[in-house]
């Protein structure tokens, strides 16, 4: 057998495809926080229409008849439902017609040729409405007059028939009030008409007649209310007929045998419509009360409670408005309705907390199921009890979502129809719209809140249960199958057997019509010789009917004839029953008959499930506005989003933070999937989805955006209060201004949404506000480093703080989405990507260059620089003006932003080691060697050029001898003398500004440097610690040695001790683990980093050390070094080495002050010191200079006389006093030179070789010898 050949894949290209998977959307891992939105839907429509009513012969002859009217009205209303549509959705087009200016405008002709042609398709839609209206309601007459005919007085007519009767008057309600409505209409036909008749296209006498008849249709108010009313007028009795249907419709709405939301509302209208109608002046609607046809009192609550109703869209009306119309209108019998208390629609706050627990407890249950479906491993059949468990539940759940539903849409309504004012609502400005009244501000903020929550309630209820269809569906045709078998087959024996023993033909006729037109024997074979058809009993064995058990459900036809009939034999709980058997029937077989017919009533709906499902929890209509632009003359073509429905809830939530209502943001949005479904399924409309569309497309936007802001507002904020410390937090709080936490929110469950849908599409929400994000942490960076820019050198503990706060917010967001990396986001905000240096690195050689080393002044006991009082340099330094971002892009939150000034005030007036320590983070190695590399050019400009300049005139002003004055002439004498050599060195006029400039720019470029590298050199250690335990860097563990023991023992314990921790740390060493485990390339990398981190500057190296030869090297010109020793030895009296000139500063600078003058230290600090002792020790002057100096001289003969004087104008004992102290600092300072200039060239325990001169001889003294 031949193996077949194994396709060899690479590893990196295996991994790289299975990363690709990470791309895809799975929409089980996401949590579920949106509505039920399907990219494919289907429903399965089983109704017929009717079409099959002849297959059941075996049924009653006049029900087959009745079916066959019934479906002609059927298609009558779906007819007038599609003209219903086009008003609705009429938009006028005679607005954006070209307008005739004049009678003598030449292209008048060629304007109105092409309004016809615009308008003739829709005018011809008019006509044929007009000619429709008045054939159905002819028909609809020619009906109600055979009904009501003598002959046919006393027939039964089907509760089913009568509700076909009630939509149809609820139709012609609403036809009536979209032609009153739509002014739009009248505009465009008479801008049409005008047309024709320039062009005289109206010439037949049919035509203008026609057109003639359609303007009068158009233009009358309540023109079709009136046709039907006169209509029906014209046939006597037809308000008993009305009566039923009105006691129909309210005996329904008092049961609850409705489900769809619009139904309930189609039983109010009909009602009242109805009662309209019936009102004449031969017949009353109170006469018909008081002769118990009507209970107007049961319809005047009702008509309280629904006080508004929608009508279309939209629209909305009052119910009891047609009451007040009618013609014997007494408003002492409608108590409830005159009264003024407020309607229970415009109250949702109070029923919401039954509406969460029925919530709660429902979809508890539905949990309950859920899970028992898919744990049970039972494979046993299925019993009925079951079935009708789940039968149950569904129609329980259909029957909330329809609640809710109305709950919504009724309050929805009663704010249009109840538009709020200024002094209701402050915040509504007066000048607002009347839909902008009934929406953006009729809602208080607990009402948006209620309404979110009971949306979200429906539409997550709705996708539930749209998860679980597969498992309603087989459970909900079972348990109809033997719910209808059962009652035929079983119970209808009894009343079937009476019937047949009464000889009650008729009862016995439909109860057998009943059983054929329903039954499914077992096997198809009915039971032979069943006693109950003769009358007569089971034998005493019983008579066995076995009832299949079938996963069937009935036609809607086969159970229309099935309840029409069963009707047909029980009295309904309604008034005006014309004829009845019922006393034919035992009280509880007629109980049991009519509990059939209530239960069988929401069989259509539960078949249908899906459809059910969809229409129950339908809020489309919450955006539709196309009423009220058409109340706006032509001034809106569309209404802004601010003051559309779905985006007011929606912005709300995001206004308002809350966090329960968080997880909810997305159901409101799902209204527009409603909207955009029913503009494309019901009103076929694509210009009003291209508007759901293009309002979508801009609210996701908004919505993305703002809520991307929010989450980083709140990431930002809770990095800040985590970084924020907690005893500055305390001490605010003990003075009574708190710093809050923030609220905790729910933002993860909305970052794991990866597929919103929305129109169909997909969205990946996680990946949009990833990429947001991205963006604001981008310039939150960008502003960080802005900021800095702006200031000078002080702010960079305050950049670098902004950039840690940043890089938490990063961290905290980082798991949950899709970013890039931070390290990567911070290079593009400092510029590294596109260039070799960043953005601070530049910004911080600049203000060393202009402003550190010009300006400010070190001082050694704090360690610190500081800016000078006065400037001896000029200010070069043009910044950029700081940004003003909001607090989001700072530290969160105004009160963080306020407490982290705080915090870094005082960092803002110095520059010392934290400067530097953070200096160094962020600049790194090679922004370090770039800033070092450009003082170093500094400092040789200015070695080279202005002070060599100044110090060669200054050497010249130096006298050619100075020699060092004996004890004997005191040390005022001393002073006095050296004051006197060095008078033209004091009252050199560029001394104490740029010559002293010039040596404190070299001094705080050096100090620059030593700080820098101390800096550096923490870091490095701080990285060596903790990188030491995966390097096997392992201490050595104590061992203490005692008076006894054994030297060579204790050593061999240490060793052994050593390696029993170098083998338990074995598995932390990271190059041998990535040696043994990865690839060639891992291990070369993994070793270069083991190097790198290893070789620091810290384990051998100075850069300082570095950066003092190097400037040595600047001082090659004689200058520096003066005239060789004429004794070939030292220069002792002669004046021309440089330590000798400094000598001379260093006399002047010790000068004390006198009053409203700066001291040398205020002006120029210590770096003036340093710079000098620097250039000593680099030229090898130090000895020469502390044995020779002009200062120390004079401080040594003090100490001996300690004499008192006064020196130009001076107090000898202050000039002491700050010799002395610079004394003391040059010592210092020549320490640390010497640390690092000559640590490395002795070897350890070397002996410096000195040369032994002959000490001078006095020449008295001197001898031949």
């Amino acid at each position: 057998m031949s193996v077949p050949a194994v396709e060899k894949v690479e590893l990196s290209e295996a991994l790289g495809k299975v990363n690709s998977l990470g791309g895809l959307l799975h929409c089980g891992s996401s949590p579920s926080i949106e509505g039920m939105s399907l990219t494919v839907q289907y429903q399965v429509n089983f109704d017929t229409n009717f079409e099959d009513r002849n297959a059941y012969v075996t049924g009653v002859a006049r029900y087959i008849e009745e079916a066959t009217v019934h479906a002609d009205m059927n298609k009558l209303i779906e007819e007038a439902q599609e003209y219903a549509v086009m008003l609705y959705t009429w938009r006028s087009c005679s607005r954006g017609l070209p307008q005739i200016q004049s009678n003598n405008q030449p292209n008048r002709e060629e304007i109105y040729t092409k309004i016809v042609e615009v308008l003739e398709p829709m005018m011809s839609k008019l006509k044929d409405f007009m000619k429709f209206t008045t054939n159905s309601i002819h028909k609809f007459g020619e009906e109600i007059k055979r009904l009501c005919h003598p002959a046919r007085k006393n027939d039964f007519i089907s509760e089913a028939y009568l509700l076909t009767i009630g939509k149809f008057i609820n139709t012609f309600a609403e036809l009536n009030e979209l032609t009153n409505m739509k002014a739009s209409v009248q505009n465009d036909y008479a801008a049409y008409r005008r047309a024709t008749q320039f062009l005289r296209l109206m010439l037949d006498p049919q035509a203008l007649a026609e057109s003639q008849n359609l303007s009068l249709f158009l233009a009358t108010q309540n023109k079709i209310r009136d046709l039907l009313k006169q209509a029906l007028e014209t046939t006597p009795g037809y308000e008993e007929l009305l009566a039923d249907v009105v006691n129909i419709s309210l005996h329904m709405y008092e049961n609850k045998l409705f489900l769809e939301p619009g139904e309930k509302n189609m039983l109010i209208k009909v009602m009242a419509f109805g009662l309209f109608l019936m009102d004449n002046k031969e017949n009353s609607i109170y006469k018909m009360e008081s002769k118990k046809r009507l209970n107007l009192s049961k319809i005047d609550k009702i008509l309280k409670q629904m006080d508004v109703v929608p009508l279309y869209g939209d629209m909305q009306m009052k119910p009891y408005f047609y009451i007040t119309k009618s013609l014997n209108f007494d408003s002492s019998r409608w108590s409830h309705c005159e009264s003024s208390q407020p309607s229970p629609q415009s109250q949702i706050l109070s029923s919401l907390e039954s509406l969460r627990e029925s919530h709660t407890e429902y979809v508890s249950e539905l949990a309950r199921r859920s899970n028992e479906k898919m744990t049970s491993s039972d494979k046993s059949p299925v019993t009925d009890a079951e079935n009708k468990e789940m039968y149950d539940l569904a129609l329980r759940g259909l029957t909330l979502l329809s609640s809710w539903t109305q709950r919504v849409m009724e309050l929805y309504c009663w704010k249009l129809l109840n538009p709020t004012d200024t002094h209701t609502t402050p915040d509504c400005p007066k000048d607002a719209e009347e839909y902008e009244r009934s929406t953006r501000y009729n809602y208080s903020s607990e009402e948006k809140f209620a309404v979110v929550e009971v949306i979200a309630m429906i539409k997550g209820l709705q996708l539930l249960m749209a998860r679980m269809e597969p498992e309603f569906l087989p459970a909900i045709r079972r348990h109809i199958y033997s719910s209808l078998q059962d009652f035929a087959q079983i119970f209808l024996r009894e009343p079937l057997r009476r019937a047949a023993k009464k000889k009650n033909d008729l009862l016995k006729m439909v109860i057998l019509s009943v059983r054929d037109s329903c039954i499914d024997w077992k096997d198809g074979v009915e039971p032979e010789s069943d006693p109950a058809i003769k009358g007569k009993k089971d034998p005493e064995t019983g008579f066995p009917i076995s009832v299949p058990r079938k996963c069937v459900a009935p036609s809607a036809t086969q159970l229309y004839m099935v309840r029409t009939m069963l009707e047909s034999i029980t009295d309904r709980s309604t008034v005006g029953v014309k004829r009845s058997v019922k006393k034919e029937l035992e009280s509880q077989q007629v109980t049991a008959i009519n509990q059939f017919l209530k239960q069988s009533f929401y069989w259509n709906y539960l078949l249908n499930f899906n459809k059910s499902l969809h229409a129950c929890g339908d809020l489309s209509q919450l955006w539709f506005r196309e009423y009220f632009l058409e109340m706006t003359m032509g001034k809106r073509i569309q209404f802004p989003i601010e003051m559309s429905m779905p985006w007011i809830l929606t912005d709300h939530v995001l206004n308002t933070k809350e966090p329960s209502m968080m997880e909810y943001i997305l159901y409101p949005l799902d209204l527009y999937n409603d909207s955009a479904q029913y503009a494309i399924m019901k009103f076929h409309r694509q210009f009003l989805y291209d508007e759901v569309e293009a309002e979508v497309n801009l609210c996701f936007d908004q919505f993305v955006y703002k809520l991307s802001e929010q989450m980083f507002a709140y990431y930002k904020h809770l990095a800040g209060s985590i970084m924020l410390d907690k005893s500055f937090r305390a001490e605010c709080a003990k003075k009574g201004h708190k710093i809050p936490y923030p609220v905790a929110n729910r933002y993860h469950t909305l970052l794991k949404q990866q597929h919103v849908q929305v129109l169909g599409r997909s969205i990946d929400l996680k990946h949009l506000i990833g990429q947001r994000i991205n963006a604001s942490l981008l310039k939150s960076l960008d502003i960080a480093i802005s900021r800095f820019e702006a200031g000078d050198l002080t702010g960079i503990v305050e950049l670098e703080k902004l950039i840690e706060v940043n890089k938490l917010t990063y961290k905290l967001m980082k798991d949950l989405l899709p970013l890039d990396d931070f390290d990567s986001m911070l290079n593009e905000a400092n510029n590294k990507v596109t260039g070799p240096f960043g953005r601070i690195t530049l910004h911080v050689f600049w203000e060393i260059n202009y402003d550190f080393l010009q300006h400010y002044c070190y001082n050694a006991a704090t360690n610190r620089f500081i800016k000078a009082t006065f400037l001896i340099a000029p200010e070069q330094c043009d910044r950029e003006k700081a940004p003003s971002p909001s607090h989001a892009f700072l530290w969160g939150t105004k009160a963080l932003t306020t407490a982290y000034s705080s915090i870094f005030k005082p960092f803002h007036g110095f520059i010392g080691p934290p400067h530097f320590r953070s200096l160094c983070r962020l600049i790194g190695y090679h922004g370090i060697a770039l800033v070092v590399e450009e003082l170093l050019k500094v400092v040789e400009n200015i070695l080279k050029g202005t002070l060599l300049d100044y110090v060669q005139a200054l050497m010249t002003l130096m006298p050619e001898k100075c020699k060092l004055p004996r004890y004997d002439y005191g040390s005022p004498g001393i002073a006095q003398f050296y004051s006197e050599m060095l008078s033209d060195i004091i009252q050199y006029p560029d001394l104490r500004t740029d010559v002293f400039q010039s040596f404190r720019e070299i001094g705080n470029a050096i100090l620059l440097t030593l700080l820098m590298e101390q800096a550096l050199t923490q870091e490095e250690m701080c990285d060596l610690k903790q990188a030491a335990p995966f390097q096997n860097v392992i201490p050595k563990p104590f061992i203490p040695i005692k008076e006894g023991d054994d030297r060579k023992q204790k050593e061999k314990e240490l060793r052994e001790a050593l390696q029993a921790l170098e083998t338990k740390y074995a598995s932390q060493q990271i190059v041998p683990v990535i040696g043994r485990c990865g690839n060639a390339q891992q291990s070369d990398l993994v070793a270069s980093c083991d190097l790198l981190t290893r070789e620091r500057l810290c384990c051998g190296l100075s850069m300082f050390e570095v950066v003092l030869n190097k400037i040595k090297t600047f001082l090659e010109d004689k200058t520096w070094h003066g005239q060789h020793p004429k004794n070939d030895v030292i220069n002792i009296d002669e004046c021309t080495e440089f330590h000798r000139l400094w000598s001379a500063l260093q006399f002047v600078y010790c000068m004390p002050i006198r009053e409203n003058e700066y001291s040398i230290e205020e002006l120029f600090g210590e770096g003036l010191n340093w710079a000098g002792c620097a250039l000593i020790v680099l030229l090898s002057q130090q000895r020469r200079f502390e044995a020779l100096d002009f200062c120390y001289h004079v401080l040594k003969v003090n100490r001996v006389d300690q004499k008192q004087g006064t020196i130009m104008g001076h107090q000898l004992s202050s000039l002491v006093g700050r010799i002395r102290w610079f004394q003391v600092l040059n010592t210092q300072i020549f320490d640390i030179f010497k640390k690092y200039l000559y640590a490395s060239e002795l070897p350890e325990n070397a002996v410096e070789n000195i040369t032994c001169f002959t000490p001078p001889i006095h020449p008295s003294c001197a001898t031949p010898i």
